[in-house]
């Protein structure tokens, strides 16, 4: 089957999205590209996002093609799949563009994994894959539409009727290949995610060596993708990292939810010409393993305290049985050896204002970054919103993003000024 693997050209005026505008590897597809491959299918990535591509010349590089089935996400990459635009703006865009080319339409992502059926609905698709896509991606090119009931982590419409089948699904993340991109594509990628000790010179790229997490912070929304921590073989990172490096990567970005600790690893990295950026949560890492993770070419940590009382980090479910204290001084501490060390707080209502800024300062003098305390946006999916609502209905995206709005009333430098209900978004795309 030849498939069509199609990341959206991405525009996010008028979100509430405060994560990174810049293209990024799109790992999802690399993966499935990989899969359907070594089953016998003909799969193309098509990056819309990365490679410029206006609306027609979106149209005419799919129709080109001539694929049987033509798979969108709903998010840009597996980087942002738990801090997506909560708006299918783009994706309906991109689905509308393709229209009339006949092939079986699928969506992945975030939107499909935590309301499938509102996914569904929205896009006009013939089915949405809940979960991790990879895996599920083959079995959907090997069925027919009339046997895919025998597919778990599925929502389509039978007879008429919107049917979710069987729960979201996880990778077999240590049976996961090596990706290989081509030359152009890592070519194109100049952009050093969450670099900011040096002007990229070199292209950068995403990778990953675990995914999930064996924590379950309240704000965090990733229940129903890349939950359970699962680490990928050694051999198959480093084999992996070399094909970038032969690309000619000087940077890499581990999107791990929570890059752990890991010696073997960062022994290994310490042997290559590539320096690499990571988040994590500082209480986790000795001071030995810091050195180490200097050594091995680190320059960019971005680390999660969230609040700087016990309460708050109980609040927030972080399990942090550390000290802020301990915490400061192991982020002043890193800060020896790798030279961007940023701590990020989320605002709470536990935090005094001013006991923050003299935190903020205290590391600022130490040369780590310390961010203004953020308002939490209670993604579908995450603990968070289960206080307040309980779980994901059909309106859940419109249900937070109105709630975000109206408790704000000034955003993030890198939000939109103006940021819009998430209904007016998608009428424009409709």
């Amino acid at each position: 089957m030849k498939v069509a693997l199609v990341n959206p050209n991405w525009d996010f005026s008028g979100s509430i999205y405060f994560g990174c505008r810049e293209p990024h590897l799109p790992l999802e597809f690399g993966y499935a590209a990989a899969l359907l491959t070594a089953a016998g299918h003909e799969p193309v990535i098509v990056d819309a996002q990365a490679e410029a591509l206006n609306d027609p010349g979106l149209r005419a590089r799919v129709a080109t093609m001539a694929p049987e089935m033509i798979v969108v996400t709903t998010a840009p990459s597996y980087l942002f799949w738990r801090c997506a635009p909560p708006e299918l703006r783009v994706p309906q865009a991109a689905l509308a563009t393709l229209a009339g080319i006949p092939a079986i339409r699928v969506a992945v992502g975030p939107h499909g994994s935590a309301t499938p059926r509102a996914a569904l609905r929205k896009l006009a698709v013939d089915a949405v894959v809940l979960g991790e896509c990879e895996e599920v991606l083959v079995r959907l090119a090997e069925m027919t539409p009339d046997d895919w009931d025998g597919i778990a982590g599925l929502c389509r419409r039978v007879s008429g009727e919107i049917v979710v089948q069987g729960a979201p699904q996880a990778a077999d993340v240590a049976r996961l290949p090596a990706l290989r991109w081509s030359a152009a594509s890592v070519q194109r990628h100049v952009h050093h995610h969450h670099r900011f000790d040096a002007i990229p010179a070199v292209p950068g790229a995403e990778m990953e060596t675990s995914r999930g997490c064996p924590y379950h912070c309240s704000f965090c929304a990733k229940e129903r993708f890349r939950d359970r921590y699962r680490r990928r073989q050694l051999a198959t990172i480093l084999d992996e990292l070399d094909g970038l490096i032969a690309h000619g990567i000087g940077y890499v970005y581990f999107i791990d939810e929570i890059f752990l600790p890991w010696r073997e690893l960062l022994e290994a990295l310490a042997q290559r010409p590539v320096a690499f950026g990571v988040q994590t949560r500082i209480d986790l890492w000795r001071d030995d393993m810091l050195d180490l993770l200097g050594r091995a070419g680190c320059v960019s940590i971005e680390a999660g305290v969230e609040s700087l009382t016990p309460e708050g980090r109980d609040w927030l479910d972080k399990d942090c049985r550390a000290s802020t204290d301990e915490l400061t001084r192991r982020l002043i501490y890193a800060r020896r050896s790798v030279p961007f060390v940023q701590a990020n707080l989320i605002a709470a209502d536990s935090d005094d204002p001013a006991a923050v800024e003299r935190w903020r300062t205290t590391l600022q003098g130490a040369a780590v970054w310390a961010n203004e305390p953020v308002p939490l946006f209670p993604y579908p999916g995450s603990p968070d919103y289960r206080r307040l609502w309980g779980l994901p209905d059909d309106v859940a995206w419109e249900r937070a993003v109105d709630y975000y709005l109206e408790r704000n009333a000034a955003f993030s430098d890198i939000q939109d000024a103006r940021p819009r209900r998430l209904c007016e978004l998608e009428a424009v795309a409709r």
